[in-house]
C-alpha cells in the first residue's frame, strides 16, 4: 500500500480527478515575495500552498486551503488524499453532527499516517546513511565514498522534512463544518435576520497565543512561559500541523519540547459546532495564512478581518466571475504590502516579504454583479477619501476610506452585490479602513470572532431611498444619497489631534 500511495505522488496523479469541481467557488492565489533594495522582487521559493473545491453526492461540498512549508510535498498529498477520504461514499444524508465530526477527524487521521508510509523508505535509508557514515567529521574530512553518502543524506533530509497546516470547509445536509489544524483562517459573511451583516472567524489559530493550545500543552509536561517567549516550534508558529516528522517522532531532540510525555505537536482538527445555511445570504472565505499575515503586517490585526471581507464585497460587486473576485482580492492585499514597504512608514519594516497567499470564496446564495448594470442598478462601490493625521504618533492609518455602495432601484442598500432586480437586505461595506461604525465583539471567546455592522437608520453612514425617482429641490440640486455627519464627528473624536490643527469637525464635511 505505501509502495501504491509513493508511485501516485511521484506521477502527480489526483485520486479525486473525477470528482467535480465546485462551480460557487473561486480561489487566487500569489507566490512568496521578498522585496530588495533595488526594486527588485525575488520568489524564495516555489509555491507551497494548495487547494481543492469539490462538489459531493447529496448536496455535499468540501473546500480546504492549505498552508505547506519546508515543499509543497505535504500540502499536495493532503490535498488529493483528504477529499478521498471524505467524499467517496464515506458521508451520508443520515449522518448526525457527532457522526460527521468523527469522520472528518478520522480523515485527517489517516491521512497523516498514510503521508508517512510515503516516506517509509527514506526514513529507512536515511537510518542507514546515518550509521555508516564516521562520526565528528567535517565533509571535507569524509572520504569520497562517504560524501556522497552525505551528499545523499542531505536529499533524504529535504525529503522526510516539510509539513501543512490546513483549514477545511465542508458543507453537509445544507450545514457548514470548519475543521482547523494550524494557523490558517475560515470567515463567515452572511447578512442576518435584523439587517446587519456580521463577520464570523470560525475557530482560532493553533499557535502558542491560544490559551487552550498551552493548556493541552502544558497538560503534557511542557513549559508554557519557554513556548510563549520562543513562539515558533521548530521554525513554525503552528501548535498542530500535518506532517513534519522531525517534530512528530524526534520531539525529545527539541529543546522546547523535549519534557513532553507524549507528541506535543499533532494533526488533530479542531472541528467547530456546526453553522446552519438555510436562508443564508453571504460568503465564506478560506484564507492562507500568508495572506492574513501580509494584510496583519500592512495595516495591523485589529481589523483584518472585516478589512477582508469589505474587500470581497467590493469585488463581488464589480468582478464577473468567483475567480477574479478571489485573484483581485490577492492582488489588492500584495500591493497594499508593497505599498507599505516602499512607504517607508512606521509599519514598512513588518513588510519585508511574504509568504505564499491563497484566498478560496465561497458565495452562500450571493449573485455576482452585472458588469453591464449602472451604478445604482448593481451596487457598484465607489471610494471616498477623506483627510487623514500625518503626526507621526498616530495609531490610526495615514488614509481613511470608505466605500459607498449606491442604492439600488428597489431603494435598498446591500453589501456591494446584485442579489437580483431588487434588492432585500443591505449593510454598508467598508474598505481597508478602521471603520468608525464597524466593532469586533466576541461571541464566543473559544470558537468565534464577530462583528456587525448595522445598516438601521441613525447607525448607517447610508440614508436609505424610496423607490419612487428622486425629484430636484428649488435650487435643482437632489438630496445626497450619503449622510456623514455620524462619520465627521466619530472620525473627529479619534482625530482631535488632527482637527486641532486644522479646524472642527464641521469644517471637514461639504460646504
Amino acid at each position: 500500500m505505501a509502495s501504491q500511495r509513493r508511485q501516485m505522488m511521484q506521477s502527480h496523479q489526483s485520486w479525486t480527478d473525477d470528482l467535480p469541481l465546485c462551480e460557487m467557488c473561486g480561489v487566487g492565489t500569489a507566490p512568496n515575495c521578498t522585496y530588495g533594495p533595488d526594486g527588485k522582487d525575488t520568489q524564495s521559493h516555489p509555491n507551497e500552498d494548495g487547494h481543492f473545491r469539490f462538489r459531493g453526492e447529496e448536496g455535499c461540498f468540501l473546500y480546504g486551503v492549505f498552508n505547506g512549508f519546508d515543499g509543497s510535498r505535504v500540502s499536495s498529498f493532503v490535498s488529493q488524499c483528504l477529499t478521498a477520504e471524505l467524499l467517496l461514499g464515506q458521508l451520508k444524508s443520515t449522518h448526525t453532527d457527532a457522526d460527521v465530526r468523527r469522520i472528518l477527524s478520522q480523515a485527517f487521521d489517516v491521512v497523516e499516517k498514510s503521508y508517512f508510509e510515503t516516506i517509509g523508505d527514506a526514513l529507512a535509508e536515511k537510518a542507514t546513511i546515518i550509521s555508516q557514515l564516521p562520526e565528528g567529521l567535517s565533509f571535507h574530512q569524509l572520504s569520497p565514498q562517504s560524501q556522497k553518502l552525505s551528499e545523499r543524506l542531505k536529499d533524504l533530509e529535504q525529503e522526510v522534512s516539510g509539513g501543512a497546516t490546513a483549514v477545511v470547509a465542508l458543507i453537509h445536509n445544507n450545514k457548514l463544518y470548519i475543521a482547523n489544524v494550524g494557523t490558517n483562517r475560515a470567515l463567515l459573511c452572511k447578512s442576518t435576520s435584523d439587517g446587519q451583516n456580521q463577520v464570523i472567524q470560525i475557530g482560532r489559530p493553533h499557535t502558542t497565543e491560544n490559551e487552550d493550545e498551552l493548556q493541552r500543552l502544558a497538560g503534557l509536561g511542557l513549559d508554557v512561559s519557554g513556548l510563549r517567549q520562543a513562539a515558533l516550534i521548530a521554525g513554525q508558529s503552528s501548535t498542530r500541523r500535518i506532517g513534519d516528522y522531525r517534530v512528530k517522532y524526534n520531539y525529545t531532540d527539541i529543546d522546547l519540547l523535549s519534557a513532553a510525555k507524549n507528541k506535543p505537536i499533532i494533526a488533530e482538527p479542531e472541528i467547530q459546532a456546526s453553522q446552519s445555511l438555510e436562508g443564508v445570504t453571504g460568503f465564506l472565505l478560506l484564507m492562507s495564512e500568508g495572506l492574513i499575515k501580509a494584510l496583519e503586517s500592512a495595516h495591523g490585526p485589529e481589523q483584518a478581518n472585516q478589512e477582508m471581507v469589505a474587500m470581497v464585497a467590493a469585488e463581488l460587486a464589480q468582478q464577473g466571475t468567483l475567480e477574479a473576485v478571489a485573484q483581485s482580492v490577492v492582488e489588492r492585499v500584495k500591493r497594499l504590502h508593497h505599498d507599505v514597504y516602499a512607504s517607508g512608514r512606521q509599519r514598512a519594516s513588518h513588510c519585508s516579504r511574504h509568504e505564499d497567499m491563497t484566498l478560496l470564496i465561497r458565495t452562500l446564495n450571493y449573485t455576482l454583479a452585472d458588469g453591464a448594470l449602472t451604478p445604482t442598478q448593481g451596487g457598484r462601490i465607489y471610494p471616498v477619501s477623506v483627510p487623514y493625521s500625518n503626526c507621526p504618533s498616530s495609531t490610526s492609518k495615514t488614509s481613511v476610506t470608505l466605500s459607498l455602495v449606491m442604492p439600488s432601484q428597489g431603494g435598498t442598500l446591500t453589501n456591494g452585490t446584485n442579489t437580483a432586480s431588487t434588492l432585500e437586505e443591505g449593510t454598508p461595506t467598508h474598505t481597508p479602513s478602521q471603520s468608525p461604525t464597524t466593532t469586533l465583539h466576541s461571541t464566543n471567546n473559544q470558537t468565534t470572532q464577530s462583528s456587525s455592522s448595522s445598516s438601521g437608520d441613525g447607525g448607517s453612514l447610508f440614508r436609505q431611498r424610496g423607490s419612487q425617482a428622486v425629484q430636484p429641490d428649488e435650487t435643482g440640486r437632489v438630496p445626497p444619497y450619503v449622510d456623514f455627519t455620524q462619520f465627521y464627528r466619530l472620525w473627529g473624536s479619534d482625530h482631535g489631534d488632527f482637527l486641532g490643527t486644522q479646524g472642527s469637525s464641521a469644517g471637514l464635511g461639504p460646504q
